[in-house]
């Protein structure tokens, strides 16, 4: 078995990954800003070392010895301004991965995002596609830079780094803006969801697998998306309160209407402060836009496979169902 090195074990996907590797009996070594919040690593038997990504100094230590590095902590926040943003997803990066080269560690995976192809109108790229024109959040733009100006030049002059790049993640245990609309849903709070804007939609459980996939079966260098399905939000949200039998959206704006009310609430959050799925940022990022990524690589070359949204999203509601008290 097999010994990795793990960041963002605390968080969504990383967590996912760190259950996962522990079920095959690897060993997991986790770099957690808050030891002591982390009792669900803790219950695994995880060797959990204070640090932070920012601060090189920390990983030398829990990295030394390993055989594999999975690379998933960043900054994931849409309609939120932080002034850590480049630090956490483009220093931290370069962090993680000079450290990787200082300690010649032989196999690395990087988590990216399709969210570096910006609004693809529709398409779905693969791989060798590159999007060099203004992003629309400071999520997309961050990652943009730790994909195409951290990592692959470093897998270009050698390291042994592998790029997995999600779409939509979702699951019980999410703490996203999805997660967010979803309870929205269920309390019947939202009124409705963007004409046209199209996800991929990946369970949580899958994209986990599809990191350790490329980790055993990826080759050097080469860059993997482990997207799910394609499917708008109006289809999403109304198989969701389908499921969940309750009222689904009513109103469905299309892309104008919705630049339109961004360029509204850009003038109201000069005066009141808005919830972060109002905020002009967000709503750019759905009005209308296509966030898609082609699988059929990962699919090929390592076994990958994504679950049905009509398969996935009964799990997910049941979870956030019964932290409602509902079930």
């Amino acid at each position: 078995m097999a010994k990795y090195f793990v960041t963002g074990a605390t968080g969504f996907i990383g967590g996912e990954i760190v259950k996962q590797l522990v079920g095959r009996g690897h060993k997991v070594v986790a770099l957690v800003r808050s030891p002591g919040r982390a009792g669900m690593l803790k219950a695994l038997g995880v060797e959990m070392h204070a640090g932070d990504i920012t601060d090189r100094e920390t990983l030398k230590a829990p990295m030394t010895g390993v055989d594999g590095v999975f690379h998933v902590a960043a900054w994931y926040k849409v309609g939120v301004k932080d002034p850590h943003a480049d630090q956490i997803n483009v220093d931290g990066t370069r962090n993680v991965l000079k450290t990787m080269r200082t300690l010649e560690i032989p196999r690395g995976v990087y988590t990216s995002t399709v969210a570096v192809f910006s609004d693809t109108k529709g398409a779905m790229p693969d791989e060798t596609y590159r999007y060099d024109g203004n992003h629309l959040s400071e999520y997309d733009r961050t990652k943009w830079i730790a994909h195409y100006r951290v990592a692959e030049p470093k897998i270009e002059t050698g390291l042994p780094l592998m790029i997995v790049m999600p779409g939509l993640v979702y699951g019980p245990g999410d703490t996203s803006g999805m997660h967010t609309a979803l309870v929205d849903l269920l309390r019947g709070r939202m009124p409705f969801t963007p004409a046209r804007t199209a996800f991929c939609w990946g369970h949580v459980e899958d994209t986990a697998r599809g990191h350790i996939l490329a980790m055993e079966k990826g080759t050097l260098g080469q860059t993997y998306i482990i997207a799910g399905p394609r499917h708008t939000f109006e289809y999403a949200f109304a198989l969701a309160a389908s499921i969940a039998k309750v009222r689904a959206p009513l109103l469905h704006p299309g892309p104008h209407l919705m630049r339109a009310i961004a360029a509204a609430m850009a003038i109201a959050n000069r005066f009141v402060s808005l919830r972060p799925a109002f905020t002009p940022e967000a709503l750019r990022v759905v009005a209308g836009t296509t966030y898609l990524g082609a699988n059929a690589k990962a699919v090929r070359e390592l076994g990958f496979t994504a679950r049905p949204l009509e398969e996935g999203m009964p799990q997910t509601l049941e979870h956030e169902l019964r932290l409602l008290g509902r079930t």
